[in-house]
């Protein structure tokens, strides 16, 4: 990790990220925040990773988050319509949680969604990620309702909906 200037950036996801993606599936806390199945083969993850780099699809995109230049993590949105998309975020190196990387990377990953026109991102967060919630109100997110309950932490949580308008929408 560095202690000078922290450069901020999304990029496209390339062959070698899956690299990254093996280092991050073997932190345990990693994967119990981010709801990944602990202790899977490093070629098991690799594969799956390799598939996300691969895919094509209109309505999910998935960002390498660098800082400096190294992969540290991943933003995507997904369930990209004309509605809008959900907006999803982890960073694998936990070295940089709570260093201001997600908000900037979020940053980035918004400008892009209302540069496609979309006229809404949500997010959804478990209840005991505050980190996350706090995350959300941040870049300007609201509560916007509850979803289904879902396995986090080894146990079942409430799932908060967060939702923001794009700008252009907001002006109307």
């Amino acid at each position: 990790m560095t202690t000078g200037p922290v450069t901020v950036a999304l990029r496209s996801l390339s062959p070698g990220d899956a690299e990254a993606a093996v280092r991050w599936a073997a932190d345990p806390e990693f994967c119990r925040a981010v709801d990944w199945t602990p202790g899977l083969s490093a070629r098991v993850v690799r594969r799956h990773w390799q598939l996300i780099i691969a895919a094509q699809e209109p309505a999910f995109h998935r960002w390498g988050v660098t800082v400096n230049g190294a992969l540290v993590g991943y933003a995507d949105l997904a369930r990209i319509g004309p509605g809008g998309a959900e907006l999803g975020i982890a960073l694998g190196d936990r070295a940089w949680w709570g260093r201001g990387v997600a908000f900037r990377a979020c940053q980035e990953l918004l400008t892009l969604a209302w540069e496609a026109d979309l006229p809404r991102v949500t997010a959804l967060v478990h209840a005991p990620n505050a980190r996350s919630h706090a995350l959300m109100r941040r870049l300007g997110m609201h509560e916007d309702g509850q979803a289904d309950p879902e396995p986090y932490g080894g146990e079942v949580v409430a799932v908060t909906r967060y939702a923001v308008q794009s700008p252009q929408v907001a002006r109307t």
